[in-house]
C-alpha cells in the first residue's frame, strides 16, 4: 500500500511530477494491500497459461491445414481431450499457489524477495538490466536441475511425467510432477532474490518466462519464430528434439538460451552460426544499452581509449619527426647517428 494520501503528497515525496505510468500505478495500488499485489503474480500467470496455448490448440483441431505445415511432428495429432486433461491437471496448482502466497507473504516478500511495491517505478534501463540478469541465472540453474532430472532415479521418479508428451503442446509446459514444479521454481526466483526488484518487474519477468516456456513446448516452428531472430535462443525446434528422444535424451537441456548446452557439449540440432550470432547479439545489446543510458561507462571507456590512442600516435609521430631532424643535422655536419667518426 502506497503511504501517500494524495498524488500531491506522492509527488512531494518524489521531488518531481509523477510520470503517466506512476500516476496510473498510484491510482491502482494506493489503497490495495501489498499482500494482494503479491498474489497478482499467480493470477497473471494463470490467465497467460490459459489463453496463450489456445490458438494453436483450436487451429490444430478445427483448421489443421493452416498450422500443420509448421508442426515439428506433423504425424502426431494430440486429441482435444488430452490437451484439456493436461490443462486441468496443471491448472489445479494455481489456487494452491495463491494460498501459499498469502501464508508466506510476510517472509517471502519482506525478508527473502524484498519486493518494492510503491513509488517510484523502475526505469526502462533498470528493468532491462534486471531481466537480463534473471534470464542468465535462471538458464544456468535450470540447466543443471534438468540434467539431474535426467539421471535414472530423477527421470523414473519425477521427470517421467513431463515426458509423457513426446510431441509437446503449449499446455505441457506446466504439466509435471509436483516436485519438479517446486524444483524448477527455484531458478526463476533466484534472480529476484539476489537482485530485488519492483513488483511490476517481477510480473513482467514471470510472464515472459511463462510465455517463452509455452512457445518452447508449442511443437511448432513458424517463419517468425524467435529462434530465427535471437542468437542462442533454443525455441520449439530445439526443445522438441529433447521431448522426442524422451528418457534417452542427454542433450538440449537449456530452457531459454542454449549457451550451457554449447559450453558443456550437450547441444544437438544447434545452428552452426550460433557463435558468430552470439557476438553480434552482444554487440547489438551493448549498443541498445548505450542508447538508453544518459552517460554510460561504455562511452567513457571509448573516450578514454580514443584519447589514449591519439595521444600515443601523437607521441610516436613527434619522436619520428625529432629523429628525422636530428639525422638531417648530423648528416650536414658529416657525422653519424650511430657513432661519431671525427677524431679530436
Amino acid at each position: 500500500m502506497i503511504p501517500y494520501a494524495t498524488p500531491a503528497e506522492a509527488e512531494a515525496a518524489l521531488g518531481r511530477a509523477m510520470t503517466w505510468a506512476e500516476a496510473a500505478w498510484y491510482q491502482y495500488s494506493a489503497a490495495m494491500p501489498d499482500s494482494w499485489l503479491h498474489c497478482h503474480t499467480t493470477f497473471i500467470l494463470f490467465v497467460i497459461y490459459t489463453i496463450t496455448p489456445l490458438p494453436l490448440v483450436v487451429l490444430e483441431q478445427f483448421a489443421p491445414s493452416v498450422v500443420l505445415p509448421y508442426k515439428l511432428q506433423p504425424r502426431v495429432r494430440l486429441p482435444l481431450a488430452a490437451s484439456l486433461r493436461c490443462y486441468m491437471e496443471a491448472a489445479c496448482f494455481f489456487p494452491l499457489a495463491v494460498g501459499f502466497q498469502l501464508v508466506s507473504y510476510p517472509a517471502a516478500v519482506k525478508q527473502i524477495l524484498r519486493t518494492r511495491m510503491g513509488l517510484p517505478l523502475p526505469s526502462v534501463r533498470e528493468t532491462i538490466a534486471q531481466l537480463v540478469v534473471y534470464s542468465l541465472m535462471e538458464d544456468y540453474l535450470s540447466y543443471w536441475i534438468h540434467r539431474l532430472l535426467h539421471t535414472q532415479w530423477g527421470y523414473e521418479k519425477i521427470h517421467r511425467v513431463h515426458h509423457e508428451f513426446t510431441a509437446p503442446t503449449g499446455f505441457a509446459m506446466s504439466y509435471s510432477h509436483w516436485a519438479e514444479n517446486l524444483f524448477l521454481s527455484i531458478p526463476a526466483l533466484a534472480g529476484p532474490v539476489i537482485v530485488p526488484c519492483h513488483i511490476t518487474t517481477q510480473w513482467l519477468w514471470f510472464s515472459i518466462r511463462l510465455i517463452e516456456g509455452i512457445n518452447t513446448h508449442s511443437g511448432y516452428h513458424f517463419p517468425f519464430s524467435p529462434s530465427k531472430l535471437i542468437p542462442f535462443y533454443g525455441g520449439a525446434e530445439y526443445h522438441d528434439y529433447h521431448h522426442y528422444a524422451g528418457g534417452r535424451s542427454q542433450s538440449n537441456f537449456a530452457p531459454l538460451f542454449t549457451y550451457c548446452d554449447y559450453i558443456y557439449r550437450t547441444d544437438k540440432k544447434s545452428r552452426p552460426s550460433d557463435v558468430l550470432s552470439w557476438f553480434i547479439f552482444v554487440f547489438f545489446f551493448q549498443n541498445i544499452y548505450v542508447t538508453l543510458s544518459r552517460r554510460s561507462y561504455y562511452n567513457i571507456f571509448l573516450e578514454v581509449a580514443q584519447n589514449k590512442y591519439l595521444g600515443y600516435r601523437y607521441h610516436k609521430l613527434k619522436q619520428a619527426k625529432l629523429k628525422s631532424v636530428e639525422e638531417n643535422n648530423v648528416e650536414k655536419k658529416g657525422g653519424s647517428t650511430v657513432f661519431n667518426t671525427r677524431k679530436d
